[in-house]
């Protein structure tokens, strides 16, 4: 049975409904709980596919005592990546994986009224335009608009000679693949509607800076709404990336 190393940076950032798609692919898995000390990528076997979690910490914190394992974790990248080993990271994972790629990664901003950068934060639902869905296994079964789950504040350039993915008005790169086995999703379709809740709830701060008052009943209110639909969606997405990266191994 293969296994998967799943890298989890905070409490409640796990994999989802990753496990369960994972579980019906015969795989099993290891979760390294980086943020309480986890020993970081150390004993990961070539072709183990290693599965990058998000968090509220991002690249530019490298280096802050609060994140020690940030750095480590970018420079382990690094040589996975150099290694083809198959890799998939999800919003602060796709932020460390282009990191690591040597790629930029910055807040996303746009002009205010006076010129000046203000910082664009997407949190909550919106959708996704996938580009190449006629070409792109990893995009098998989708359509060229999807609605996904947003939490982030920070973007990316594109690493060299990599595919880009997927893109929405506010954030031009929302998703890239590197070779044929390694990927990065800025949004998030690994989540349940338990987890949604919990993000609400914790990052309430967050939300209201990004969204206003009314923000986090919103997300509620649209996940009540929207997820069972766009579940299946997600399921064909993650389902097809581990597809891929046990394929090639």
């Amino acid at each position: 049975m293969k296994r998967a190393v799943i890298v989890q940076h905070t409490p409640s950032e796990g994999p989802g409904r990753l496990e369960r798609l994972l579980a019906a692919r015969g795989a099993a898995w290891e979760t390294c709980h980086v943020y309480r000390g986890d020993p970081i990528l150390d004993d990961v076997a070539p072709d183990e596919p290693v599965l990058v979690m998000g968090g509220a910490m991002g690249v530019g914190d490298a280096g802050d005592p609060r994140y020690p394992f940030l750095a480590k974790e970018i420079a382990r990248l690094r040589e996975l990546l150099g290694r083809n080993q198959p890799v998939l990271g999800i919003c602060l994972g796709s932020q460390l994986l282009a990191a690591a790629a040597g790629a930029r990664v910055y807040p996303n901003t746009r002009p205010g009224p006076d010129g000046r950068p203000v910082p664009v934060r997407e949190v909550g639902w919106g959708p996704v335009d996938f580009l190449g869905v006629e070409r792109e296994p990893a995009l098998a079964g989708l359509g060229k608009r999807e609605l996904m789950l947003h939490w982030h504040g920070d973007t990316y350039d594109l690493p060299a000679g990599a595919v880009h993915l997927a893109s929405t008005a506010a954030c031009q790169h929302q998703a890239f693949r590197l070779g044929t086995r390694q990927f990065a999703l800025q949004f998030h379709p690994e989540l349940e509607a338990q987890t949604i809740a919990t993000w609400v709830r914790e990052d309430a701060d967050y939300v209201r800076a990004a969204n206003g008052e009314g923000g986090a009943a919103q997300i509620l209110t649209d996940t009540d709404r929207y997820l069972p639909g766009a579940g299946p969606v997600w399921d064909r997405l993650l389902g097809n990336i581990p597809d891929l990266m046990l394929r090639e191994s």
